[in-house]
Parts: structure tokens; sequence; C-alpha cells
């Protein structure tokens, strides 16, 4: 990990974020998929698309937590960001025409398996999916292209993807080759309830299935309104869909990088998770998962 000097302590830096989720600072990540995860918009660049999932039916909820068991990292909010010894490196690529399903997020196609061999081999030590890790990567590898001051990296991502919704396997789903879970991820209903927000219906039950309140949906868990009105194509095939993993991590990425944030330095790294989420305990979580993450990779590589 990098120690950081003086600076903003992890506090927003001049940008919006209209919603927060309504898990408190300092309190347990109760209901963690009844909480709202809120995208602010980047505006230059990139491929912004309404989304274009088919309506889901309502799922039966839960308040199991995907990363309960997960101890937070020992870390004052604003010291240190994790560790990145490891960046994501693609194959060379081939001199074929790329698969145009696969994309960098910004609207060049790149090789379908241009990440397979590192995906392989990081999923071996972390234990993350290497079809959760090919997203992250590709997302590391579009803000490199589109944000290079960001420094957004996929340990970072995964650390996201891995307290949200245990990379796209919350409840039982199986991520599949194509990027969407065997069955949608959809939270608990945004109705007041104690802990958990009241949102009204946004989108007619369109990504969410629940025509009354909104429910926070995909691999990153975006509420719909801000979903359709964010919403970024990751894998090239024209449409963006919240429960498709490399969609819904190119999105997550940009709006890490809003507002010229550096994800690389401490100050910056903690601004973008707070904002993400506004509770030290997630932050902490997040850092730590990313912090093992990295560690391994590097371990690896040897």
């Amino acid at each position: 990990m990098r120690v950081a000097g003086t600076g903003d302590g992890g506090q927003h830096r001049g940008f919006v974020v209209s919603v927060l989720r309504v898990v408190p600072v300092l309190r347990p990540v109760a209901a963690r998929l009844g909480a709202v995860l809120l995208v602010l918009a980047v505006g230059a660049g990139g491929v912004w698309l309404v989304a274009g999932a088919a309506t889901p039916e309502a799922s039966p909820t839960t308040t199991d937590v995907p990363a309960r068991e997960i101890e937070p990292a020992s870390v004052t909010p604003g010291s240190a960001a994790p560790a990145e010894e490891v960046s994501v490196e693609p194959e060379p690529e081939p001199e074929s025409q790329p698969d145009p399903g696969a994309s960098s997020g910004g609207g060049r196609q790149r090789p379908a398996d241009s990440l397979d061999a590192w995906a392989e081999r990081t999923a071996a030590v972390t234990g993350v999916p290497a079809r959760a890790l090919r997203a992250y990567g590709q997302a590391e590898l579009a803000m490199r292209e589109h944000r290079p001051g960001c420094r957004v990296s996929w340990a970072t991502l995964a650390g996201i993807g891995r307290v949200e919704s245990d990379h796209g396997r919350y409840g039982g789903a199986v991520l599949q080759e194509d990027g969407r879970p065997s069955s949608p991820i959809i939270g608990v209903p945004l109705n007041g309830a104690p802990g958990v927000r009241s949102i009204t219906d946004t989108d007619g039950g369109r990504l969410d299935g629940d025509s009354r309140h909104d429910r926070a949906v995909g691999p990153m868990q975006f509420i719909p309104s801000t979903w359709v009105r964010h919403a970024g194509d990751g894998n090239g095939d024209g449409r963006a869909d919240p429960q498709q993993i490399d969609d819904a991590a190119v999105t997550a990425a940009r709006y890490l990088c809003a507002g010229g944030r550096d994800m690389s330095g401490a100050d910056g790294w903690w601004a973008g998770i707070m904002s993400y989420n506004n509770s030290v305990e997630y932050a902490q979580k997040v850092f730590g998962l990313a912090d093992g993450y990295a560690a391994q990779a590097a371990g690896a590589q040897g």
C-alpha cells in the first residue's frame, strides 16, 4: 500500500452524488443488497446506452450479506491506497478479426481472448472467477485509454464486486461465460423499511421486476434510474445491461474516475469508494480485498 500525505481525507472533491446508500458510517453493513448503489454521470467519452435487459421477475430477497464474513482492513480512512504491484496486461493482439462481442468499454473492439491468460493465472491465486476478472481488467484498460489520469485498478473493482455480489454469484447464482449471472441479481425493495431508503419505481419494473419500488440490480448493484441515465456498454454488443458484468464493471470504473479523480492515491481512492458507499466499514472491506488481490497476483508472478 502507498501512504498518503496531507489531502482531503477521502472527502468528495466538488462533485455531487445525488443519492447515497443508506448504510451509515461505522455501522455494520446489514441487508447489503437492500442498500443503494448510485453512479455519478461522467460526461465525455465512452458509449453510454439505454439499458436493454429483458424484464426479470422480482426475485425472493434475503438479508444475507455477500461480504458479511470479511473483516474490514485496519486502515485509517485517507491514510493509504491499496497496493497495485501488478496491473492487468493483455496478450498481444492476433492478426485475425476481433470478436465483436469484446470491447474495451470505450468503443474500441478488443480480441475476446486478450485477457484470458492473465485472468486464468490471477483466478488461480485470488479465487475470483476468471470471467469476472476479464471484466475488471477490461474496465481498467478502458480507463487507461479514456481516463489515463484516473489509474483505477482491476483489484479495486474486484474488491467492490466481491462486496456487492460475490462477483455475480450472490444467492447461488453462477457467473456464465456471457458475463451474466445464471439468475438475475436483484436486491430488496427500496420501500422505506428500517435501514432502507424509500425510492418509488422509476422504470416500470423493466430492470428490477418491481413496478412499485426500485431495487438495486446486477453484479455491481445499480438502481434502475441511475443505470438508465449512466449505463455503459463494456462488451461491445451495442446494449447496456446491469446484469452483464462487463457493462457493470466499466460503468463502475467510469464512476470512480469522475471529476478527474486519481484512484492511485490515498485521498482519491477513499473519496471514490466513500462516494460509492458512504460507509467506513464498507471502504475498509474493499481496501482489504483490493490489497489482498493485488498482493496475491504479484506473488503469482513471483
